[in-house]
């Protein structure tokens, strides 16, 4: 069983996302273990990109601070190695395809089994166009992470079918970011799946506060939050660790009722 079975076996995740690099390397590291210390149950990092289509504000201006900050793929599988002498919770890289093509498609998943990640969530990559790098993941153990949306209806069962590590289900249309209020009805799409799948379902895309996270938790098996940690590393920068710990422990605590 690999680490991100093992880890949805256990419990309902709380899955937090950081860009890789903001406002440092040193401080994603940090970061990362005050969220798995809070109870986060596996952890997406987010390679910087220039033009990461799927986000919204914030995360595009973590990615440019990431940028200028000098992050690179290099450096992030520099950070899962100092990573994993610490933690066994699953990591996963969260990155747009032109990063991996230009390293390489086979070297990059290669590397990936390297440094220690479970996973890749490549948003821009259509199920359809996959092939190669879903094949170039399998031969190194890695999970090639699809994702649904709420417009997925036709090409859920072949995504389902076909899903490894877990299935993001997108809740919301439009790009990455906080959100009011989740108002996609998500228990027909997340039904539909899993008639094809037992792979667990994460839902993601707006979600930021413990009663949406209890919500979501009622029906899936992982919750996933990005833009609200990034906008603490926002506001407090390289002092947002403690910021990030308690805002991961109320939403887990949001998700379980303690």
């Amino acid at each position: 069983m690999n680490r991100i079975a093992e880890a949805f076996s256990k419990e309902k995740l709380f899955i937090g996302f950081v860009t890789g690099g903001d406002p440092s390397i040193e401080k994603s590291e940090e970061f990362i273990l005050k969220m798995i210390n809070a109870g986060a149950g596996l952890v997406e990092i987010g390679v910087p990109f220039s033009d990461p289509i799927a986000e919204g504000p914030v995360i595009q201006a973590a990615n440019l601070r990431a940028l200028n900050g000098g992050a690179s793929l290099a450096k992030l599988f520099v950070l899962v190695e100092r990573l994993r002498e610490k933690t066994q919770i699953p990591l996963v890289f969260l990155t747009y395809f032109n990063p991996v093509f230009k390293y390489g498609v086979d070297g990059f998943f290669k590397r990936c089994k390297e440094a220690g990640i479970d996973g890749v969530i490549i948003p821009d990559l259509p199920f359809e166009e996959s092939g190669e790098a879903r094949g170039a993941a399998d031969n190194n153990d890695i999970s090639l992470i699809s994702l649904i949306a709420p417009t997925s209806e036709r090409r859920i069962e072949a995504i389902a079918k076909n899903a490894a590590g877990f299935l993001y289900v997108v809740s919301s249309m439009g790009v990455t970011g906080v959100r009011g209020a989740i108002e996609t009805d998500l228990k027909p799409i997340i039904a539909a799946a899993r008639t094809h799948t037992k792979i667990p379902l994460a839902v993601g895309f707006g979600i930021n506060t413990p009663e949406q996270a209890a919500d979501i938790a009622r029906t899936a098996d992982g919750v996933i939050v990005g833009s609200a940690i990034v906008k603490i590393v926002e506001q407090y920068g390289g002092d947002a660790g403690q910021h990030i710990y308690d805002y991961v422990k109320s939403m887990k605590a949001g998700m379980t009722g303690q």
